[in-house]
């Protein structure tokens, strides 16, 4: 079978990740600019990072035949440095320009401030402005379902932006119900310990149906797994779901989405 990842973080991964992704049908990757798993100290840190991304990432990828597309944005854990974070903002026109990025994310909230609201706003207007998709992280823990109707609030208050144009990622079982209702989009991600396992996953396409969902694996520096999609695919089957289903959720769902961007084209 042939999977989308939209949600990887390869810039953290080794040559022999890409191989396996390509060993398994995972040949269409999009990565999100994200924290680094430490706070920046400068603009141009993000701008060598966004140049990786929109450059270097898509070269290596496709020396094992795979298309790497990248999101571009100021993420919320760093958001809280407004000067830093306003100097970012000004960066992301350029980098939304370049033929591998397909849009504004992974934008959103960590711990709901004032500060990390201000910069979401800002990124949102650009979004509107400039007719992006938008990929949203949502805060882990206790803080998510605030932080989700936080974020759902302040897409409606921009209304140009549509809800159909709208990933609302790391979405959990008590928050799926009022983003599906709201009209977005939103993304599982199989992730040890802070976000779900393929189980949990299909437990969740089961419950509330394969419409509208993204499956990723947000594999990144820390532990996670750049195969994860490929078990929960796995797991589907091993409970006996039909070879359509899977297709829907790890390939046609994505695509879909993704599609809404002239650039993206998946393999």
């Amino acid at each position: 079978m042939k999977i989308i990842d939209p949600h990887i973080h390869m810039v953290s991964r080794t040559t022999d990740d890409y191989l396996a992704l390509a060993y398994c049908g995972i040949h269409t990757v999009t990565e999100p600019a994200f924290w680094a798993g430490f706070d920046r100290l400068s603009a141009d840190s993000f701008y060598d990072y966004f140049v990786h991304i929109c450059e270097v990432e898509p070269v290596r990828a496709s020396r094992f035949g795979i298309c790497h597309y990248c999101w571009i944005g100021m993420n919320s854990k760093e958001s809280e440095n407004l000067s830093l974070a306003h100097q970012v903002l000004k960066m992301l026109p350029e980098f939304l320009d370049r033929k591998t990025s397909i849009g504004i994310g992974e934008i959103g909230l960590n711990k709901n401030s004032r500060n990390e609201i201000q910069i979401l706003q800002a990124q949102l207007s650009i979004a509107a402005q400039r007719n992006e998709l938008v990929l949203i992280h949502t805060p882990h823990l206790e803080d998510k379902r605030k932080g989700t109707r936080l974020i759902m609030d302040l897409i409606r208050n921009e209304s140009r932006i549509l809800p159909s144009r709208v990933l609302i990622d790391h979405a959990e079982e008590h928050t799926i119900g009022e983003i599906k209702d709201n009209g977005f989009w939103y993304g599982l991600t199989l992730y040890p310990n802070s976000k779900g396992s393929p189980e949990r996953a299909v437990d969740t396409v089961e419950i509330f149906g394969s419409e509208g969902v993204c499956i990723n694996s947000s594999a990144d520096w820390s532990v996670s797994d750049p195969l994860a999609t490929v078990k929960c695919a796995n797991e589907m089957r091993r409970r006996g779901h039909r070879q359509e289903l899977m297709d829907k959720v790890f390939y046609h769902n994505p695509n879909q989405f993704l599609s809404q961007c002239p650039k993206f084209k998946a393999l």
